[in-house]
């Protein structure tokens, strides 16, 4: 009867396999794994909320999907495509530069941002484009490389000034790793040493964002 408490782990290869709707295997298996267990279908539901309450943080970000979906059909990717094409001096390599600013100072203060989904999507890479096309229409390559180029910055700016804000999971999970294995090492320390990190990652990529800049010209 022991093995009938792996049932969970059957429902959950059988359905995967046969391509049926996750969530729904998902659940199917902890409650068939639950009441194999001997749980009441009330002690049972009751496990099922509270893990959910102890990590609805996790699927936060998702509230954010239908919201830029909503302001990008009501005109904010057009509006910041207008407000650029005015500006006759701004490119792509100023703007990414501008977005990597900002992004390292916010990772600084411990605001997190969903930059590819908030901000890259919706905002940086139409601006990047419309600055880009002031002199003359992109070709598909440029604008994919555009694209990548708006969604690299983003990756470079979270990853180098993540450890920056001495109370990110990152920074304290660095120090009780060292704690734990006889170094102690502060969340202050790894912040402080955090910052030339930081400031060499900005000044590189400032740097091959005005590289950019005139690849885009050729």
């Amino acid at each position: 009867m022991e093995y009938l408490k792996l049932i969970g782990i059957v429902i959950i290869i059988l359905g995967f396999a046969l391509h049926f709707d996750t969530l729904a295997v998902v659940i199917t298996a902890a409650l068939a794994t639950g009441l194999a267990s001997g749980m009441s279908i009330t002690h049972l539901l009751s496990l099922l909320g509270q893990g959910f309450m102890d990590n609805r943080m996790v699927s936060l970000f998702l509230i954010t999907l239908p919201m830029i979906g909503v302001v990008e059909r009501h005109g904010l990717k057009q509006a910041a495509v207008n407000g650029i094409s005015k500006l006759k001096h701004l490119s792509p390599g100023k703007i990414l530069n501008l977005y990597l600013a900002i992004r390292e100072i916010t990772c600084a203060f411990g605001i997190a941002l969903s930059g590819q989904v908030q901000f890259i999507r919706p905002l940086i890479n139409p601006m990047a484009q419309a600055s880009a096309s002031v002199k003359g229409a992109l070709s598909p390559k440029k604008v994919d490389l555009i694209k990548g180029q708006s969604a690299a910055i983003d990756n470079i700016g979270n990853f180098y000034a993540q450890n920056l804000f001495i109370a990110s999971s990152g920074v304290l999970l660095m120090s009780s790793t060292m704690k734990s294995l006889g170094h102690a090492v502060s969340p202050n320390e790894i912040a402080l040493y955090s910052i030339p990190v930081a400031l060499i990652a900005f000044v590189l990529t400032f740097y091959y964002n005005m590289r950019f800049d005139k690849k885009l010209q050729n």
